[in-house]
């Protein structure tokens, strides 16, 4: 007869009467070791308690909802054959095991919480196999309302990695995955505008499909938030029309831009979770110690975000004359695969247009994109009287899962004071 033996959760440090949030296997199930059984989460941390053996799971002791500590228990494994237990929990250890796990999950006398329900916590696999996937990939599908169980893997050992949910997202909006348990977007109604009156179907360019979709994806993938400031740019501007003369005979136009690139880069050596990227499984930040700079140009056929490399070894000039020259190519549609890969950090300027304010998407995987409105003069007090002041409205968004709301509002305020005193980039 196969041994039955009693899983109870491990050491699991400091952490006590944790929450259960997933149950990753049901009564019958076969399991390997170091599959995962529970999914449990903190105020901390999120963590998957693996089975210690190979077996299949006969009677399952907790549910979602339960607070569990280190000894309590977890479920009855029928261990498979030729497995045994180095160290088998005796009866006594095992008593022990479920009074901890009861008086956890029991209810004090002076609370008598009202019976809810437990929603189902995933239909049966498709495949007939429950998904392998860290904590943060199971918690990345929670918020999509992704079943796991419908998507394949192509990590190691059919891992489920973000990108595999991301490609199940795609593929279910795309229509691909009619049978979809899980919850996602609605699609946009389709409407016969032809009889509200005359219409034309013109087909977008292959430059805004593309865009189109990258832009998309990053709008439904990074948590963007947008931080807003206006930066005093008078004597920034006062030298640059004094740096006219000598970017003439040098046959470059000084824009405003190529000095913002600059701050921006001394600001991303000072602040360098901006100038980064998530891992695919979205569990490291991956820091760039090398600054180049997308710059999103208009064009006839919509927008490309060309790269400028090592903007922190060119000059002034040297950064004018290769803007000029990448952009110009991009408004022919000349430019390489080269020219549009290796961001870390993109700028779309629209103060040769018009507006106060934007909010640009991030470019991912990049983690920040900061959006340049016109320039205004207005009144500015000084401590005795208003004064005239060009002020550069800033709008800064980033991906709230690397960058929090105080660094933000940071870096985009040491990049307001090296653009207001811009000495500080030029002595840098």
């Amino acid at each position: 007869m196969a041994e039955l033996t009693t899983v109870v959760v491990p050491d699991i440090g400091d952490f006590s009467e944790v929450e259960v949030i997933e149950i990753l296997v049901a009564a019958g199930d076969e399991v390997a070791a170091e599959d995962s059984l529970i999914s449990l989460e903190s105020d901390k941390a999120t963590m998957e308690i693996p089975s210690p053996y190979s077996g299949v799971v006969k009677i399952l002791k907790i549910s979602v909802g339960d607070k569990l500590s280190e000894g309590s228990v977890i479920l009855e494994l029928e261990l498979a054959q030729g497995e045994t237990t180095a160290a088998k929990p005796t009866v006594e250890e095992v008593a022990v095991a479920e009074t901890s796990a009861t008086e956890v999950v029991a209810p004090q006398p002076a609370v008598t919480p009202t019976p809810v329900e437990a929603p189902p916590l995933a239909p049966p696999p498709v495949n007939g196999k429950r998904a392998h996937a860290s904590p943060a990939i199971r918690r990345f599908a929670r918020e999509l309302g992704v079943d796991l169980s419908r998507v394949g893997g192509s990590g190691p050992k059919g891992r489920v990695l973000k990108l595999d949910v991301k490609q199940y997202v795609k593929t279910v909006l795309a229509g691909g995955d009619t049978a979809a348990g899980g919850s996602v977007i609605p699609p946009v109604p389709v409407i016969d505008f032809t009889k509200f009156g005359e219409t034309e179907a013109k087909p977008l360019s292959r430059i805004k499909k593309i865009s189109g979709k990258h832009l998309h994806a990053c709008w439904l993938n990074v948590p963007h938030v947008t931080q807003f400031d206006e930066a005093d740019i008078t004597d920034l501007e006062a030298f640059r029309q004094s740096s006219k003369e000598e970017a003439a005979r040098k046959e470059v136009r000084l824009t405003p831009l190529v000095f913002i690139m600059k701050a921006v880069v001394a600001a991303l050596k000072e602040f360098p979770q901006f100038n980064a990227s998530l891992d695919p499984e979205g569990e490291q930040l991956i820091i760039k110690h090398y600054y180049n700079i997308g710059v999103a140009v208009d064009t006839p056929n919509g927008l490309m975000v060309p790269v400028v490399k090592e903007v922190d070894r060119k000059s002034i000039f040297e950064l004018a004359a290769e803007l000029m020259e990448i952009s110009g190519r991009a408004r022919d549609g000349k430019l390489g695969p080269n020219d549009l890969q290796g961001g870390t950090f993109s700028i779309s300027s629209l103060g040769g247009i018009g507006g106060t304010q934007f909010t640009p998407i991030v470019n991912a995987p990049e983690v920040a994109i900061l959006g340049v409105a016109r320039s205004q003069t207005k009144p500015l007090w000084n401590g005795a009287d208003f004064e005239p002041r060009l002020m550069l409205p800033l709008a800064l968004s980033y991906d709230h899962r690397v960058i929090d709301g105080a660094d933000g509002a940071r870096f985009i305020t040491r990049l307001n004071q090296m653009l207001t005193d811009y000495c500080k980039v030029l002595l840098g």
